[in-house]
């Protein structure tokens, strides 16, 4: 553990986690006349004002003697933070961590009053046949939330606390509401994001995605050139068509992403596809890690080996921190301990940590703790079941039945998932389980199991193995 790591998690639970820091951290997130107390706690502290509450200004005393230390901790000055807290996102951010303080103590890893990313499977519809896809989405479902539901919806979320909503599916840009539901995202104070197969994004399309308040456009390329891309998408020319798509959401201005879900038909090409994100002039490549859900489980002997993804997750970081190009991150959680062993940036899922905290990239580590299905994200399903994560198809509840955050905070499900003592394996006695936890899904995927060690991990070549020897006892080690 690192030093920074070693002195100030003791600290963070002195301050933060004790009963008295709770107690205050109740009254700080509680309403009362003058509206939301920690709201306006926040936005006195940014600019001192007449009109509040006695409340609300001891909140605000509390709130800025809580930013003052974290400025300490963390190595980021009490001015960026203040800057920071001009953007909404910053801002729903830190209101739903102190809420989670509040409700759940200091926790390793850190549980959120709400998550912090919704991704959203709009829809089951989708004009590919994707070899690999988790939803096995073809036709859309009889009984999809309606847009009135949608919005209704949306609302609940936004006073839950939720930061961002990943619309995803299927292809969410094949339901004609998408453009309504999204500005109402928008509308509402949510950060909206867009994943997409990007075939069906024309000039005039980006135009409309960019007026419902998207901000963020993340399109699936799965191969360097129509070759492999076609044979992963199931449908011929849908290359031609998802660089185009590429293009005219770099044109229009998003924060633009190309996603990989790497496999072996298409990990040799992962340089050639950064060159060509690069080329395209997108922001970011995720490589995302294949998990044997949905269609997938079909080519779940596709998988790479441990000792490759390892050796990808070095190579996305050494682009990252090279910063002549587009960031390279990927959604395997075992980036986080090989990142710290460098300390220059924590790419852990869709965050990343760079230069503004270095020094302080373990204790960030601790706090997103890698794995977060049912702690920092979920997924939301056409047809309102909430899941873990879009790859583990495991219902917890409906928004049709219960309240979202009823569901969040009471699942078992999810509760188990929080605890990383319920670890088995070697990811239970691994000294990185707090900052990693391996991927839950893919435990579930191979073991049907969310507790069971991930075989993605060098730590778990024996469970590799295993399933090798499992699939074809003739067939030797791959390495």
């Amino acid at each position: 553990m690192t030093d920074d790591r070693i002195h100030a998690l003791p600290a963070v639970r002195r301050w933060l986690g004790n009963p008295v820091a709770r107690a205050l951290l109740r009254f700080v997130i509680q309403d009362d006349e003058c509206g939301n107390r920690l709201e306006n706690a926040i936005q006195y502290y940014l600019n001192p004002t007449d009109g509040l509450c006695w409340r609300c200004r001891l909140a605000s005393h509390m709130v800025g003697h809580t930013l003052r230390r974290s400025s300490a901790l963390f190595g980021v000055s009490e001015d960026d933070i203040k800057r920071g807290l001009g953007e909404t996102v910053f801002l729903r951010g830190l209101q739903n961590v102190l809420t989670g303080i509040a409700h759940y103590g200091i926790t390793m890893p850190q549980v959120v009053n709400a998550p912090f990313m919704v991704v959203w499977d709009f829809t089951h519809r989708c004009n590919l046949r994707c070899v690999h896809c988790y939803l096995d989405a073809q036709e859309p479902l009889p009984n999809e939330l309606g847009t009135d539901e949608a919005k209704r919806l949306i609302e609940e979320l936004a006073d839950a606390g939720v930061v961002v909503i990943a619309f995803s599916g299927g292809e969410p840009l094949m339901r004609k509401d998408f453009f309504e539901v999204a500005a109402h995202a928008h509308k509402n104070d949510i950060y909206v994001a867009l994943a997409t197969n990007g075939t069906l994004i024309t000039p005039e399309m980006a135009g409309r995605i960019r007026d419902a308040g998207v901000e963020y456009v993340e399109i699936s390329v799965d191969g360097k050139n129509a070759a492999s891309h076609d044979a992963m998408r199931g449908i011929p020319g849908a290359f031609d068509r998802t660089i185009a798509g590429v293009k005219n959401s770099v044109a229009a201005g998003f924060y633009t992403c190309i996603a990989t879900t790497v496999t072996r038909a298409n990990y040799a090409e992962i340089p050639e596809i950064y060159s060509l994100a690069a080329d395209l002039g997108v922001n970011r490549l995720m490589c995302f890690n294949f998990i044997p859900t949905g269609r997938g489980v079909e080519m779940a002997d596709q998988d790479i080996a441990p000792e490759e993804r390892w050796d990808l997750m070095r190579y996305l970081l050494a682009r990252t921190r090279e910063g002549n190009g587009p960031e390279a991150l990927t959604t395997a959680p075992q980036v986080a301990p090989v990142a710290l062993a460098g300390e220059g940036g924590v790419p852990v899922g869709h965050f990343y940590a760079g230069e503004a905290i270095e020094g302080k990239t373990g204790l960030l580590a601790d706090f997103i703790g890698g794995c977060g299905a049912g702690r920092l994200y979920c997924s939301i399903e056409p047809e309102g079941n909430v899941q873990p994560c879009v790859f583990l198809p495991i219902v917890v509840g409906n928004v049709r039945d219960t309240p979202f955050l009823d569901i969040w905070h009471s699942s078992e499900v999810l509760q188990g998932l929080r605890d990383r003592s319920r670890l088995s394996g070697s990811c239970a006695d691994c000294s990185n389980k707090y900052i990693c936890g391996g991927c839950r899904a893919r435990g579930w995927a191979y073991f049907g199991d969310v507790h069971a060690p991930d075989p993605g991990c060098i730590k778990n070549r024996d469970y590799w193995e295993s399933l090798l020897e499992r699939e074809d006892p003739a067939r030797p080690n791959q390495e």
